[in-house]
């Protein structure tokens, strides 16, 4: 499903003014959502809707007529923020949905899976909170594309090539290990929307040497990877099996089963 109206959530962050201006570039109908509206302007062809991503109320209004969403929120901040942002915006969208289709775009980050057992996740759970969410958005059944781009804008002068990478167990521990520019994160995103080969993928976004692809080796490079299997525990392609469901908290575990059920609720006649 092809989306015209999306919805920007994380529209004032570093990746997300990209993002928004990426989306009116390809002419979808693009509506950010902002804390702030008098603090932000993004021109005559977004509309802002004011409101905060952790309020269900709030994201209900600003989804009103959308069909497509790009996430590009980020906290980094200790779990408690981060469960709030990174998952938590995800987790009010689809409840403020409620069942109804939207075609989902979610950036989260290189080395999720595999640096689970880090200082940096044992004191932020950063990572722990963004898979939550990925598990979300693939239980809900909507048609999504999940981005884990590597470490911001410390690519090459000469480093313009996108690259994808579904080695979800090797550790990623610095820029060396993978780098993209904010703009092409914000294209990939954008681009996935439109893209039908770039449905149920979850893949690692890094920059190489070498010259920017148009929007049709895009769509090879989608359609190379390997799609997410279905069904529990709703991990994306060769992640690995280190955070059982069983041991997640409870309020997590029963926020899957409701959303599983909506989408069953959905699509049976």
């Amino acid at each position: 499903m092809k989306p015209t109206h999306v919805l920007f959530v994380g529209a004032t962050g570093s990746v997300g003014r990209y993002a928004v201006r990426e989306g009116i570039a390809r002419g979808y109908q693009v509506r950010a959502l902002v804390r702030d509206g008098s603090a932000i302007c993004f021109g005559p062809s977004a509309e802002v809707c004011e409101g905060n991503l952790t309020s269900v109320n709030d994201m209900r209004r600003a989804l009103d007529g959308i069909d497509g969403i790009v996430f590009t929120m980020g906290a980094n901040g200790g779990p408690t923020l981060n469960e709030a942002v990174d998952y938590g915006a995800v987790k009010n969208a689809l409840d403020a949905l409620d069942g109804r289709p939207a075609r989902i775009a979610l950036m989260t980050a290189i080395g999720l899976t595999a640096n689970m057992d880090t200082a940096f996740n044992r004191s932020t759970q950063a990572h722990d909170w963004k898979r939550r969410s990925e598990r979300l958005v693939r239980a809900s059944g909507n048609d999504y594309t999940i981005v884990r781009p590597g470490w911001f804008d410390m690519e090459g002068a000469d480093e313009h090539r996108i690259r994808f990478q579904q080695d979800q167990r090797r550790v990623c521990t610095g820029p060396g290990d993978g780098s993209v520019s904010r703009r092409q994160i914000a294209q990939t995103l954008v681009t996935a929307l439109g893209c039908d080969a770039a449905n149920r993928k979850t893949f690692n976004l890094v920059d190489e040497p070498g010259h920017a692809q148009s929007d049709a080796e895009l769509a090879a490079l989608f359609a190379a990877l390997e799609p997410d299997p279905q069904g529990t525990p709703f991990d994306g392609y060769d992640d690995p099996a280190n955070f059982p469901l069983c041991a997640q908290p409870k309020r997590v575990r029963e926020e899957l089963t409701r959303i599983t059920r909506q989408h069953s609720e959905r699509t049976t006649p």
